[in-house]
């Protein structure tokens, strides 16, 4: 089953995690650990990244189909389409699907991180309705994408970052979801501007309990993400003390997460930083 057939079949809130491939082998029997103990909580579905220009590429394929084979989980694989040419996207998909994988996360991506000099081959993929329509002609998968409740950085604006999200969803995108955001009300904003822009899709709210002051500072700078000031004045309170911020992190993102729910979100992405406690201690504080 399709993604995007779990959550047209669901009788309740889809919950769902996502995972990064770790760089060494005990990272991986942590992560695999991780892995079971949210199985426990029996989730839509997980994901994995791909590092900026496909730079995991290898380890998140190897992790996205292990992960399905081994544990049963139904396990989307992110897909980044800068520096791909298109004959490059078939043969990663051509492995998914031999590994059993049928879900993907069309992303445009971003250069990779070490290469100032990066240009992307005029051939590749430019943006990901790109990506979305190559998939989409080729067949075999449900395809998710991404969207900004607070604009996309790059953007001009938010009419214009509506426009290509919708390209996206035009292009065969069965759903969407989002980047982290602290206020919800910037969700049910963009939400609202969505459907008035004709996406019809469902748009899950992809949420990151907070682990680190510097970690959530250093994360809401790439993505432009905005502090409540109640958050803000916690974030002063709690830095340099890491039990306080994991109890914020964890009560912040519960209230997140009970509020989205009760107005309607058909899930929750839970961004796990491939640890289980605060995603476990949020979903019971959630469901009990």
């Amino acid at each position: 089953m399709g993604i995007s057939e779990i959550y047209a079949a669901a009788n309740g809130p889809i919950i769902s995690y996502e995972f990064f491939p770790p760089k060494t082998d005990a990272g991986y029997r942590s992560l695999f650990k991780t892995i079971k103990e949210l199985k426990q909580l029996s989730p839509g579905f997980v994901s994995v990244t791909m590092g900026a220009g496909g730079t995991t590429r290898e380890k998140t394929v190897d992790l996205t189909v292990e992960i399905t084979k081994e544990l049963g989980l139904v396990t989307m694989c992110h897909l980044p389409c800068t520096g791909y040419r298109p004959e490059q996207v078939g043969t990663i998909l051509n492995q998914l699907e031999a590994g059993g994988i049928t879900d993907v996360l069309a992303l445009r991506g971003d250069p990779p991180q070490d290469d100032p000099d990066f240009v992307n081959p005029p051939e590749a993929f430019q943006y990901a309705n790109e990506l979305v329509e190559y998939i989409v002609n080729r067949g075999g998968f449900t395809i998710g994408a991404a969207c900004s409740p607070e604009v996309h950085p790059e953007a001009p604006d938010a009419a214009t970052d509506m426009i290509h999200l919708k390209r996206k969803v035009d292009a065969g995108s069965d759903f969407l979801v989002s980047n982290l955001f602290l206020d919800n009300e910037m969700f049910f904003d963009f939400e609202q501007r969505s459907r008035e822009a004709g996406i019809n899709v469902p748009i899950v709210p992809g949420i990151m309990p907070i682990a680190t002051v510097a970690g959530i500072r250093r994360m809401a700078g790439v993505n432009g993400t905005a502090f409540p000031p109640e958050l803000e004045a916690e974030l002063d309170r709690v830095e340099g003390d890491d039990d306080a911020t994991y109890a914020l992190g964890v009560r912040w993102a519960t209230d997140q997460c009970r509020e989205l729910l009760d107005r309607g979100a058909p899930g929750i992405h839970i961004y796990s930083l491939n640890r289980s406690p605060a995603a476990r201690e949020i979903y019971q504080n959630l469901f009990g």
